[in-house]
């Protein structure tokens, strides 16, 4: 592979000598009890704080290389042992720190109110006013201390399914008139885009059956993660994971809500789209297989890496002039790894830490969709670019609730550029496609996950078991109300749940969905008011987690708690759909 497509991990560390000695050093410097029951002294606070920062800040390093080089070959056991270990080293800092939440809450609330007040302390007034709200949610220094030692044990359930769905499993080799193609999470995207109606059968059938041999397993795993999300909800007074996982996020249920109804008032629209679709494609019968496949033939958006990535930077032009240069530098000094090799992690993502720029994960293949990914994913390392350069460490980490706001923006406004500058209407027709396509897989389709996983984790909430059978038939269930009638019913989707990674983050889905709606908001701002709405937005970039997200998100606009940003997201795709069917 040429070295300019892969990652420049020597920013992080030189090499894994020098990785090894930070490791120790910071294995070393894990004592803070000359700080247990001091923090009601300013002084003393203050100092633990910056002690924590400067270990944090080590840990997050030492686990950025390591999950990196994991990532790159998942079958590599030397570096899944790095990530073990450094995943250990953070487990001992846990419970090293575990006296501080509890010691911090049970001080007097106006001592608490003071500190929050206080300039020298203004670091860590949002995370103080975050404690008081969780007071009641806060344990005894024996019991979070418990909790932070079980960490290691409990988050368990994700690498199990990491090693499941990227080494484990086995796919096929698909015959394609004289050709093989051997399937991959990457080559079945590509596949699923196919006019050859028969392949996307075939690949579909056996890329599922795959997921179906190894279902008792990821059964198992899926169950142990559920119960481990119970677990900490119970184990922290919670009504139910959905409750905490809010209250985590610092998100009011008005938020989760107003989705969801939203949502479910809106599959008309869906079935509409599938319904047009259906009969755009020419077919009697419509499959899960044809959904994917583009309506407008010969007109896939085919670029040599190097191109698709000067696209992007076009299409965001709006942004300004450092947004640019920053995407350019991004390219330029190896923060992605691009194509997909064995072993390596599927999909994409974007990873940043404060210590070093961002570094983003391909599988890049010469499609439409792997474009958009790449604004995508840059989206999200711009947004953590610029956070970590405006706040201090204590404020830079910005919630996942607003994460996949940036990166969807980017996606939005690269679709209104492609929208803008087309030529003719079959490229127009083909754009206006993926707009609605973007709508159904972030909007839709993040919400069904989510209904999906509030069920399986009711099921055990209410102490009955998940089995294979049970979490089929629902996932089946789910999927009939939301694509309707213009869809045949068919078995393999019913296992499409076994494949979700993001499941594995309880209630983690659902903030694609608000993030969709958030960048339509925006980036129509953007697009209608120029220069001010920019500078807005580039201000919530820079917010990192200074405040609460939806309070954040307000900054550039957008007021979740209210219903009108879901209602314009569905007029964006009621428009686009009426255009579309009039093309």
């Amino acid at each position: 592979m040429d070295n300019r497509f892969v990652w420049a991990t020597e920013d992080i560390y030189e090499n894994t000598e020098a990785w090894e000695k930070e490791f120790e050093e910071t294995g070393k410097d894990l004592d803070f009890s000359e700080f247990a029951g001091k923090l009601g002294d300013k002084k003393s606070f203050l100092a633990c704080m910056k002690k924590q920062e400067s270990v944090s800040r080590k840990i997050e390093k030492l686990s950025l290389y390591a999950m990196l080089y994991r990532d790159k070959d998942t079958s590599n056991s030397f570096y899944g042992a790095l990530s073990a270990k450094v995943m250990n080293l953070a487990v001992k800092y846990e419970s090293a720190v575990a006296f501080v939440t509890p010691e911090l809450t049970a001080l007097p609330e106006e001592k608490l109110k003071g500190y929050i007040e206080d300039k020298d302390l203004s670091d860590y007034d949002y995370m103080l006013s975050t404690l008081l709200k969780s007071k009641a949610h806060i344990l005894s220094e024996k019991e979070e201390k418990l909790l932070a030692e079980s960490g290691e044990a409990l988050s368990s359930f994700i690498e199990i399914f990491t090693k499941i769905n990227n080494a484990d499993i086995r796919f096929e080799k698909i015959k394609n008139g004289k050709e093989t193609i051997q399937l991959s999470h990457g080559m079945y995207g590509v596949v699923m885009r196919s006019h050859d109606r028969n392949l996307r059968k075939r690949a579909y059938k056996s890329y599922y059956k795959s997921f179906e041999n190894l279902l008792n397993t990821i059964t198992s795993t899926y169950y142990g993660s559920v119960k481990k999300d119970v677990f900490n909800a119970k184990a922290r007074n919670y009504g139910s994971t959905l409750e905490m996982a809010l209250a985590t996020e610092d998100v009011t249920k008005d938020v989760y809500d107003n989705l969801i109804n939203s949502v479910d008032k809106a599959l008309p629209l869906l079935h509409e789209y599938m319904r047009a679709k259906k009969k755009e494609l020419g077919l009697k019968k419509m499959y899960m297989y044809d959904i994917y496949v583009p309506t407008v033939e010969n007109a896939e958006i085919e670029l040599e890496y190097d191109d698709a990535y000067n696209l992007v930077i076009e299409g965001l032009k709006p942004f300004g002039k450092e947004y640019g240069e920053l995407l350019r530098k991004a390219h330029d000094e190896r923060w992605v790894d691009v194509y997909e090799t064995k072993g390596k992690k599927s999909g994409a993502y974007s990873a940043g830490v404060f210590d070093t720029h961002p570094y983003v994960l391909l599988n890049y293949q010469k499609t439409t969709n792997e474009v958009f990914t790449i604004a995508h994913e840059m989206g999200h390392s711009m947004h953590t670019y610029f956070s970590n350069r405006t706040q201090p460490y204590a404020k830079a980490d910005y919630k996942i609730f607003v994460a996949e706001v940036a990166s969807t923006v980017n996606e939005v406004m690269l679709v209104n550029y492609l929208l803008s500058t087309a030529k003719d209407n079959k490229l127009k027709k083909y754009l206006l496609s993926y707009l609605l396509e973007m709508i159904r897989t972030t909007l839709f389709r993040q919400t069904q996950f989510s209904e999906f996983e509030q069920y399986a984790h009711e099921t055990v909430e209410k102490g009955e078991p998940l089995t294979k059978d049970g979490m089929s038939a629902k996932y089946a269930e789910i999927n009939e109300k939301y694509y309707g009638d213009a869809i045949e019913k068919g078995c393999e989707v019913r296992y499409e749940w076994a494949r979700i990674p993001h499941f594995y983050r309880a209630f983690y889905v659902y903030k694609y969905a608000t993030g969709i709606t958030s960048a339509l908001a925006i980036a129509n701002r953007i697009l209608t008011e120029g220069e001010p709405a920019v500078k807005d937005y580039f201000k919530f970039l820079s917010s990192g987690g200074s405040d609460s997200p939806v309070e954040l998100l307000k900054i550039a606009g957008v007021d979740l708690t209210k219903k009108e940003p879901f209602e314009a997201a569905f007029k964006t795709f009621e428009n686009a759909l009426n255009q579309f069917k009039n093309l």
